[in-house]
């Protein structure tokens, strides 16, 4: 059914017609189209500023229409964090085998500066995670997957000789990961500074830090 709402337009009033109710076609496009509009308004204005009903007004859905497939904001909250995460274990999937770090680094930084709105997303829910404790155990858990990929391809670089073995894959792999999640997190507020050329010379530097050193001992 549609629901007409008036709203102020620059030209006056404009009848903008809204789906009440369940969201007509396929449901999991319709929660896709949800979550994107849930990152958007998370995105340029916040998590305390977002609200169902402004994801519902970004997707053109009546608040009933949101609700009807996530309970409240915290629902819809852990359904965006892990469609998010969701992206990194299929960039993971496609490059696992190569066992590769240079290759792990090419696509992550691909990843997520390919999508302005995918770091301030991440980041502001990072930081309500503090304060959430189920938002917080998707994080753990899924950054853990991600540490024990990482720490599976410098184990093998170690064995094959391409990587430092005076310090051990698990240490390598919680330090690359700071040192990634500090770039996504600058990312958003310097993007001028992270063109293609600089994320090639960062991804060539966080090889060399890794590269075995000579005359270390083992």
């Amino acid at each position: 059914m549609l629901k007409k709402q008036t709203r102020q337009a620059s030209g006056g009033e404009a009848e903008v017609a809204v789906r009440r109710g369940r969201p007509p076609g396929d449901p999991e496009a319709k929660r896709a189209e949800l979550l994107k509009a849930a990152t958007s308004v998370i995105a340029q204005e916040g998590y305390a500023n977002a609200s169902l009903r402004k994801v519902a007004q970004r997707a053109g859905y009546t608040t009933g229409a949101v609700t009807y497939y996530f309970a409240n904001k915290e629902e819809l909250v852990l359904a965006l964090v892990e469609s998010r995460f969701d992206r990194y274990d299929a960039m993971i999937e496609d490059i696992q085998a190569e066992t590769a770090i240079e290759a792990l680094f090419e696509r992550w930084l691909r990843l997520t500066t390919s999508d302005p709105e995918f770091w301030p997303v991440m980041s502001e829910l990072l930081a309500h995670a503090r304060h959430d404790p189920a938002l917080a155990a998707v994080y753990k858990q899924r950054y853990a997957r991600f540490r024990e990929v990482y720490t599976s391809i410098l184990a093998a670089g170690q064995v094959r000789g391409t990587v430092r073995d005076d310090i051990s894959a698990d240490l390598l792999a919680d330090q690359l990961s700071a040192m990634a999640d500090g770039w996504a997190l600058l990312f958003p507020l310097e993007p001028e500074r992270f063109t293609p050329d600089r994320a090639r010379k960062l991804v060539d530097a966080a090889v060399a830090l890794i590269a075995p050193v000579p005359g270390a001992r083992h």
